[in-house]
């Protein structure tokens, strides 16, 4: 089979290799889709955790060809997505349901081979049926697992207003999952006037190219979805007193912000981050199935594998514009 790898930082080739023989409690999945997240783009630099040579994506969705003899609820032929996230179960993090935080954590994509190829293994507590689900609709489970368990985390209200920043792919399911709980007014920024136009489809209040031209300390929550610093700082400057902000990006690994402690306890801000997903992966496909959380229009380039290198480049240079890079393995 033909597969992605990454070789070293800044070093990535197409191989030829075998196809993988699952464990008995694994599947053979044939892949069908698999979305190029920023984190692939942090793996290619060597500025996010795993090893090398990796064969990335975690972003995934294909068929099931053969199953492991201690298989009991997936069958072969069944469509399916992946949750990337493989944890132990019996450390003290995974006994108190922090399952991401798993002492023991393996991955898909990231320290186990991914699905930047035409095939991939994967044990069956990470494989979720699809039913009629499109591949590439289902290739979204994983980051809207990841935007659901953000939004966990800062508990939006009913009626509450929020501020946006960035309306890029995970941007686009922010919003519309703070529609989903609730919320009355969601406000989005972006330089990207066509994201602008996709946001406002998708149920944005008012959307704007100029963060300053917004009205301070107006907005119940405020979400950065870009992991720039200076952005992230300034999410201060227009959370309302006893506000939440959100902190949903993967920064560099050097990064640092500068914040006015006092300016915290004077209006009693709350700044929650977040990391990966937690157990949110029936969410995710529950919502997609019932097309309360749209993902086709989020998809800009539909690329063969032999391609992943460059869809890599096209997010890092910007060179031209992008939303979803989804990678084909069949194309």
């Amino acid at each position: 089979m033909k597969a992605a790898q990454i070789e070293k930082k800044d070093s990535l080739k197409i191989i030829e290799t075998e196809i993988p023989v699952p464990k008995e409690n694994e599947l053979l999945i044939e892949v069908f889709a698999s979305g190029i997240c920023g984190t692939d783009l942090h793996i290619f630099k060597g500025d996010y955790k795993g090893t090398y040579p990796i064969v990335p994506g975690h972003e995934l969705s294909g068929i099931v060809r053969k199953a492991g003899k201690k298989i009991r609820t997936i069958k072969v032929g069944d469509r399916v997505a992946l949750e990337p996230n493989i944890s132990c179960g019996v450390c003290y993090n995974c006994l108190n349901n922090r399952q991401h935080f798993c002492e023991n954590i393996e991955a898909i994509g990231v320290t186990l081979p991914g699905g930047m190829a035409q095939f991939v293994c994967a044990p069956e507590q990470a494989v979720f049926p699809i039913v009629d689900l499109s591949f590439e609709e289902a290739a979204f489970m994983e980051p809207l697992s990841c935007v659901l368990h953000g939004v966990e985390q800062v508990n939006p209200h009913l009626a509450d207003t929020v501020l946006l920043i960035g309306a890029g792919p995970i941007g686009l399911l922010l919003l519309q999952s703070f529609l989903v709980k609730g919320c009355s007014s969601i406000h989005i920024v972006d330089r990207d006037e066509e994201r602008l136009k996709i946001a406002k489809e998708m149920g944005a209040s008012y959307v704007s190219q100029d963060l300053s031209s917004l009205e301070k300390e107006s907005y119940h929550i405020v979400c950065d979805a870009t992991g720039v610093t200076s952005l992230m700082e300034a999410t201060l400057n227009y959370v309302r007193p006893a506000g939440r902000i959100l902190w949903f990006a993967v920064p560099h690994v050097d990064a640092k912000v500068s914040i006015s402690p006092f300016e915290m306890f004077a209006k009693e801000i709350s700044i929650f981050s977040t990391y990966t997903s937690c157990r949110n992966s029936w969410q995710a496909l529950s919502l997609l199935q019932s097309g309360r959380i749209r993902v086709k229009e989020l998809i800009s380039h539909r690329l063969s594998l032999e391609d992943f290198e460059r869809g890599l480049k096209i997010l890092e240079t910007h060179s031209e514009p992008a939303m979803k890079i989804m990678i084909l393995p069949k194309k």
